[in-house]
C-alpha cells in the first residue's frame, strides 16, 4: 500500500467515523466501547482488500453493526449486571442549545431501546430509525434475510409500543 493509498483510506474513514461512532455507541450505550469498535473497524478496513469491495460505507457500517454484536453478545458482557438502571453517558452539547434539545428527547428514546430490545431487534430498530436504512442493508449488517429484518423491527417497535402503552396506564 503507498502513502496516497493509505491516504485516501483514512481520509474516507475520517469522514463517515461519526456515523460509525454513532451507530456503535446507539448500540452499546458507552463511549469508550465505542471508540473500540470503530477501532477495530478501522483495522479491518486497513487490512481488507478495498477494490473487492463495491460500497465502502456499507462495508464499513455492517462491520461496525457485527462487531457490536460480537461484543454484546459476548461473555463478559453477559457476566456483568448494571446495579442500577442504566444512564448513557454524557455528550457535551453545552456549545449548541438546539442541538442539546434533541439530545435531551433522543437520550429518552434511546434509553428505553436499549434497555428493553435483545441486541439483535436493537441494531435493527436503530438502523432502521435513526439512521432510515432499507431492510436490505439491516438484513446484511445483522445477518440475517430481509425478512427477518422486517420482522426484527416490527418486534422491536411493538416491544417499545405495549412499554409504552404499560407506563401510560399505570398509576
Amino acid at each position: 500500500m503507498t502513502v496516497a493509498d493509505l491516504e485516501d483510506t483514512a481520509e474516507f474513514f475520517t469522514g463517515i467515523r461519526h456515523l460509525l461512532f454513532a451507530v456503535a455507541r446507539r448500540m452499546l450505550h458507552s463511549t469508550a466501547e465505542a471508540e473500540d469498535i470503530v477501532q477495530d473497524a478501522w483495522l479491518r478496513w486497513q487490512c481488507c482488500d478495498r477494490d473487492a469491495v463495491r460500497n465502502p460505507t456499507a462495508f464499513l457500517l455492517t462491520t461496525t453493526t457485527r462487531l457490536c454484536l460480537n461484543e454484546l453478545q459476548s461473555a463478559h458482557c453477559r457476566r456483568e449486571t448494571p446495579l442500577g438502571p442504566w444512564l448513557p453517558e454524557p455528550v457535551d452539547t453545552a456549545a449548541d442549545p438546539a442541538l442539546r434539545a434533541e439530545r435531551a428527547d433522543a437520550l429518552a428514546a434511546t434509553r428505553m431501546v436499549l434497555a428493553k430490545l435483545p441486541p439483535t431487534e436493537r441494531s435493527a430498530y436503530v438502523l432502521r430509525e435513526a439512521f432510515d436504512y432499507p431492510y436490505r442493508l439491516i438484513a446484511q449488517s445483522v445477518g440475517v434475510s430481509e425478512p427477518n429484518a422486517r420482522q426484527l423491527v416490527s418486534r422491536a417497535r411493538k416491544h417499545l409500543t405495549a412499554e409504552r402503552v404499560a407506563s401510560a396506564t399505570c398509576p
